[in-house]
């Protein structure tokens, strides 16, 4: 069992300050690894190899490629994805929430075939058959989480030791044997974005981050940088993982509670500075987020600190 710690190089101030990547082989020609990235983006540059097949999933964080051909794929908390190494050899991988904890599974469609393990010989399953079956025309396909799915990958966690490199070999055989029955064509596939709309996305999150204290409209947004609304509202979810009135409560709500610890800004004063005219209505939202009000919080982090 291979199991190896890999740098990433960086190239600038933009890229991942962090990169690991844990590597274990668990059949011959199907190798696990285990994915921690922070900060913005990074280049992943391979080579084009048809017959390797790479699936993605997203334990925790967000993550995103930018491919060569101009479009956006994005994976959010237990969404997972599949393709060959050929389509994602000259991309951008960027993280909206600038921190990703996944799983990496690499098959060798040529040895799947060849040497099929034990458990999955006449079921009919081989290289050939998930290769036309989930990157014909050299595609993603990118498929939300359901319980089934989950059940497979949380099992790659927390795991003992002396008993992990037997489930990884059972979930990655049970994983193969669900997507061979898998339908495609159903509601649970993710969309992809040409990454003209996501850099638009990108630029809006970034205003809105920069204007807590201002209540912005959709429709103002929309108009401001040259999108429909209902595109925006569609694909900002499905870049950042939640709506934006949610995403953005939470940044407020987590500014607010950074101003509490650091600042002797009174609650009123706090309270402006993320949107909230009424300093009651604010207190409201802030107990729903943190279970306990602006002063509760205030005073015990301030008793923390002595």
């Amino acid at each position: 069992m291979n199991n190896e710690i890999v740098p990433l190089e960086k190239s600038d101030q933009e890229f991942s300050q962090k990169y690991h990547l844990a590597s274990y082989d668990l059949y011959e020609g199907i190798n696990l690894a285990f994915m921690s990235l922070t900060g913005r983006k990074q280049t992943d540059t391979h080579e084009p190899l048809k017959h390797i097949l790479e699936i993605n999933y997203c334990h925790k964080g967000r993550i995103g490629w930018k491919m060569a051909n101009g479009n956006s794929i994005y994976l959010g908390e237990h969404d997972f994805s599949l393709h060959t190494m050929e389509y994602c050899s000259a991309s951008i991988i960027t993280l909206p929430n600038e921190y990703y904890e996944g799983i990496k599974i690499y098959i060798d469609l040529n040895i799947l075939s060849e040497k099929t393990p034990e458990l999955l010989k006449n079921t009919g399953i081989t290289g050939e058959s998930i290769l036309n079956k989930f990157c014909k025309d050299g595609n993603f396909s990118v498929f939300i989480g359901n319980e089934e799915t989950d059940a497979i990958f949380s099992a790659f966690y927390h795991q003992p030791k002396e008993f992990q490199l037997a489930y990884w070999r059972i979930k990655v055989i049970e994983l193969l044997l669900y997507l061979s029955k898998l339908s495609i064509d159903t509601e649970n596939r993710l969309s992809e974005y040409q990454s003209e709309q996501v850099e638009i996305i990108r630029n809006i999150h970034k205003y809105l981050l920069d204007n807590l204290s201002q209540r912005i409209t959709i429709d103002e947004m929309a108009c401001k940088y040259l999108i429909n609304p209902t595109t925006l509202k569609s694909v900002f979810k499905d870049v950042y993982g939640t709506s934006i009135a949610s995403h953005i409560k939470e940044h407020r709500m987590k500014f607010a509670a950074r101003l509490l610890m650091e600042t002797p800004k009174s609650i009123k004063e706090i309270a402006k500075e993320v949107g909230y005219e009424s300093q009651s209505k604010f207190s409201k939202v802030f107990k729903e987020y943190y279970k306990v009000l602006p002063t509760e919080y205030r005073m015990f982090h301030s008793s923390k600190l002595k």
